[in-house]
C-alpha cells in the first residue's frame, strides 16, 4: 500500500496539513506540496489533429508520483467555495496526460483509492462544501477510480482545526484504519 498526500493549499503548515498528518500520523506516505512545483494550465488541444503539446513545468514529476501510488488523499482549503487553483490544475492537466501514449491513465487510475480531506470556514462548511466533495467523487468516477471517504473541517486561521472534535476524530479513525491496511499490506 503506497499513501500519496497532494496538498492543495497556497499556505504551508495549515489546518488541512494538520488533519492529513494526524489521519496518517504513523504511516508511511509520500506527501507533495503543489505550492512547491511549477503547474502550468494549459490549452485545451483534446480536438485538434496534433494534441496537446507539451508544457515546460513541473508538473510530470508529480503526476508520476500520483501514478506510483495506490491511495490518494486530496486535501485542500475551500478557497470560495471550491477547490484551490493548485489542485484544479492537477485535474485539468488529467485531459492531456490521458492522451499521452507514454502513459495507460485509465488503467492505472482504476486501481487508485481517493480520500479527500476539506477545511473551510464558510458559516457551514460541511454543508457548504459538499459541492466540492460531489466534484472529488465526480472526477474519481469519471476516471473510475474508487471515492473511498472524505472529511469536512471548519477551521480558518492556522491551528483552529484543533477545535473542530468532529473532524479529529474522523482522522483518528483514518489513521487505525490506514494502520490496519499497512499491516494486512492492502
Amino acid at each position: 500500500m503506497n499513501i500519496l498526500t497532494l496538498l492543495g493549499s497556497s499556505r504551508k503548515d495549515g489546518n488541512s496539513e494538520y488533519l492529513v498528518n494526524r489521519a496518517l500520523e504513523g504511516v508511511h506516505h509520500t506527501s507533495i506540496h503543489l505550492l512547491d512545483y511549477r503547474l502550468k494550465p494549459i490549452n485545451d488541444e483534446r480536438h485538434t489533429e496534433e494534441g496537446f503539446k507539451a508544457v515546460e513545468d513541473d508538473y510530470e514529476a508529480v503526476f508520476k508520483e500520483f501514478l506510483d501510488h495506490d491511495i490518494i488523499v486530496f486535501a485542500t482549503p475551500l478557497y470560495w467555495f471550491g477547490m484551490p487553483g493548485q489542485m484544479k490544475i492537477f485535474f485539468d492537466r488529467w485531459s492531456q496526460y490521458m492522451r499521452d501514449p507514454r502513459f495507460d491513465f485509465k488503467k492505472s487510475v482504476k486501481q487508485k483509492r481517493a480520500y479527500a480531506i476539506i477545511i473551510g470556514n464558510s458559516p457551514d462548511p460541511k454543508i457548504f462544501a459538499l459541492p466540492l466533495v460531489q466534484q472529488y467523487k465526480a472526477i474519481s468516477d469519471y476516471v473510475g477510480m474508487e471515492f473511498s471517504d472524505y472529511i469536512l473541517g471548519q477551521a480558518n486561521k492556522p491551528g483552529e482545526i484543533k477545535n473542530d472534535l468532529y473532524a479529529l476524530s474522523k482522522a483518528d479513525l483514518w489513521n487505525k484504519q490506514f494502520r490496519e491496511m499497512a499491516k494486512q499490506n492492502i
